[in-house]
């Protein structure tokens, strides 16, 4: 029997045969190879897409970022900025991204294709993922080696009797013997505790980063660190390899179990000494900082980093969404987790510092540092003071490596994914996915490796204060709701969503696209803009080439905005409002293409 006569009593029908191609048999019984695309993976549970979510949000801003900020800038009144910027910004733009990727279908690049002439915004949002996977890896690598370090009877860090200890190491031995007390040990010796440095500082300083004099002097490779990154990049590796249906069963773990670790460090922590005081350092507002800019600055920068505003990464987890999902339900409890857990991670944080505040016979704002310092010197210090020590170390630092993962595997995904959607065929399905997830994290660890060097935390630092700067997500912010709102117009939008979740979420969200996001975003950038400083680490000053380094790196995704627009305003053709109106007509061509997606969502009576 030939191929012909084979097909003859079969009706016209696609047969799948495999991601890409299918076989057509038509009425006369040819068989035609038709060429399909990868097809696009979604959520493979219920939870999974709520629990990423939460995982990627919650990170380690959460757990120094917000409490440090919170004593900074007096004490529980920062709590009064925080809420106002939750509710006028972090909330509205956390449920415009997610709700974009969904309604879309698409990563952080052609999502945008809801208004063309701001596509740039995708690129923009995707580079500064890009830059935030080169140095997030390296705090997690920092995790992983205090982790390794803990294994032990003694804490590295506990005592100055080590090779990289100085005579101006100060610990619980040589704080007895004060030169200001009058104290002399057996051999006739006093420190001089007001000039010390902590044996906690000199083992991140001198041991962990081996710190050199400056951004010139990159010195030679922290092996210890090498170690530490390739083992971040294998598991970041292993949570993303398989796409979205793998990841999304990792986060059942590492997105609930920092809670547990959490509490267990809480409950611990209100039982020490001193901890008392810590909290009420915590809580007690000083109102009369309100009236200084820096408060609502910092209130509202910390919204976008913690909410993850402007990374891209929020609409790369929503486009993996079926086209119904209740999005607005989960992005509202995202939003009640991620400040829960800053206020609940701050009674732990402050709870041990009071501690340490108390054994040192200091005030708490002496012990707590900005970024990293809180959690590689004030909490390494704090946990060798306690009984067993190594213990409550290894299950810190295993919490931070579990917050870490989270956040950087997400944001490897969200990159994968704005890159997949557009070559489909080079990089989705199966082999050609692994071994280009492969190469992403390959890739990114490449600039990591300077980080660790000996001069490589100034390197860290350049990337931190400009790369994903609160000005850069403050402009990310402003552009994404002006593109919406004023351009796609927020009642189209507000109806699409109602489509997407079948019900109509709180009209005020609508208002915050139009107003209050870009108001606020407007007046705390103008505020930053007024307050610059140029960026200094400890004591030292940047070299003026050095910032050039950092501005490249901020006006990386920054220009890609106008750029966009100056590019296609000129390469489209027409005269200048035809243009215009062509790159502000939304591409909702993708919406025919899925079953699952209502049909009548084109409709042009649609405001």
């Amino acid at each position: 029997m030939d191929s012909k006569k084979k097909y003859e009593s079969v009706p016209p029908e696609e047969v799948d045969m495999g991601a890409t191609d299918t076989k057509v048999v038509t009425t006369g019984g040819e068989v035609k190879v038709k060429k399909e695309l990868p097809a696009r993976e979604n959520w493979g549970g219920q939870f999974d897409f709520l629990l990423a979510m939460i995982g990627y949000a919650v990170g380690f801003g959460n757990i120094w970022r917000f409490p440090y900020l919170c004593y900074k800038n007096g004490g529980g009144a920062f709590l009064i900025p925080y809420f106002i910027c939750v509710l006028t910004a972090g909330i509205p733009m956390a449920l415009l991204e997610t709700a974009l990727g969904q309604f879309m279908a698409q990563g952080g690049i052609l999502c945008w294709k809801i208004c063309p002439v701001f596509q740039g915004i995708g690129y923009a949002t995707t580079f500064i993922t890009w830059w935030c996977n080169n140095y997030y890896i390296v705090i997690l690598a920092y995790a992983i080696y205090y982790m390794y370090s803990s294994f032990t009877t003694v804490l590295p860090w506990q005592d100055c009797s080590n090779d990289w200890n100085t005579e101006r190491c100060i610990d619980d031995e040589r704080r007895n013997y004060s030169c200001s007390a009058g104290v002399y040990d057996a051999n006739g010796t006093c420190y001089d505790i007001e000039k010390g440095v902590s044996s906690a500082q000199e083992y991140w300083n001198r041991h962990v980063l081996k710190i050199s004099g400056g951004l010139d002097e990159l010195g030679s490779m922290n092996w210890h660190l090498f170690i530490s990154i390739i083992v971040a990049w294998i598991l970041v590796y292993f949570c993303i390899w398989k796409g979205v249906r793998s990841s999304g069963k990792v986060v059942y773990f590492t997105a609930t179990f920092p809670y547990v670790v959490l509490t267990i460090l809480l409950i611990r922590g209100v039982t020490l000494p001193g901890a008392g005081e810590g909290i009420k350092f915590y809580l007690t507002p000083d109102f009369s900082r309100l009236l200084d800019s820096q408060v609502w600055i910092d209130g509202g920068t910390q919204i976008f980093y913690s909410y993850a505003i402007g990374f891209a990464a929020l609409i790369a987890l929503g486009s993996y969404n079926k086209f119904h999902h209740d999005c607005y339900r989960d992005t509202m409890i995202l939003a009640f987790m991620n400040s829960f857990t800053s206020i609940y991670g701050g009674f732990a944080i402050f709870s041990v510092l009071g501690f340490m505040a108390h054994q040192q016979g200091v005030n708490v704002s002496e012990v707590a540092d900005k970024g990293p310092g809180l959690v590689f010197i004030a909490y390494p210090t704090a946990v060798s003071m306690m009984p067993a020590a190594p213990v409550w170390s290894c299950i810190f630092f295993f919490m931070l490596i579990l917050v870490g993962l989270d956040s950087q595997f997400v944001q490897c995904e969200s990159f994968v994914t704005a890159v997949s959607d557009i070559f489909p065929r080079m990089v989705r399905g199966g082999y050609r996915r692994e071994m280009f997830s492969l190469g992403v994290c390959v890739v990114s660890a490449i600039p990591a490796m300077f980080m660790i060097c000996e001069g490589g935390q100034y390197i860290f630092q350049l990337y931190d204060y400009y790369s994903v700067s609160g000005v850069v997500l403050l402009i990310m912010a402003f552009s994404e709701s002006f593109a919406i709102a004023w351009v796609y117009g927020a009642n189209r939008y507000y109806e699409n969503m109602v489509e997407m979740i079948g019900y109509r979420p709180f009209p005020w969200f609508k208002y915050a696209w139009m107003i209050t996001v870009p108001l606020i975003s407007v007046a705390i950038w103008l505020f930053a803009v007024v307050q610059w400083t140029p960026l200094t680490y400890n004591d030292y000053e940047y070299p003026l080439w050095g910032e050039a380094i950092g501005w490249a790196l901020a006006l990386s995704s920054i220009l890609c905005i106008p750029g966009n627009i100056v590019v296609r305003m000129i390469m489209t053709p027409g005269s200048l409002r035809e243009r215009w109106e062509t790159l502000t007509t939304p591409d909702l061509s993708h919406l025919g293409k899925n079953p699952d997606m209502q049909m009548h969502i084109y409709s042009p009576t649609l405001p």
